[in-house]
């Protein structure tokens, strides 16, 4: 019984660090001005297009793709 508790408590603790640790690295990566600044054009896209930037790139691969395959079967 006490072998069970002890390992818990060891669980538990070092889950704890490594989400304190990882929550402050998040932190700090989200306070990068390159971060801000793409955070600032996808706001900016976002409100004249309504969609985000990863949208856009994901139907514009899409499409290529699309186009490839229909080529590749002619």
């Amino acid at each position: 019984m006490k072998l069970i508790i002890l390992m818990m408590l060891i669980l538990i603790t070092g889950c704890s660090e490594f989400l304190l640790l990882s929550s402050g690295a998040s932190v700090a990566i989200s306070q990068s001005p390159v971060v801000k600044a793409y955070n600032g054009v996808d706001m900016i896209t976002i409100m004249q297009t309504d969609k985000d930037i990863k949208k856009h790139a994901y139907e514009k691969l899409k499409e290529a793709n699309e186009t490839k395959k229909s080529k590749s079967d002619e």
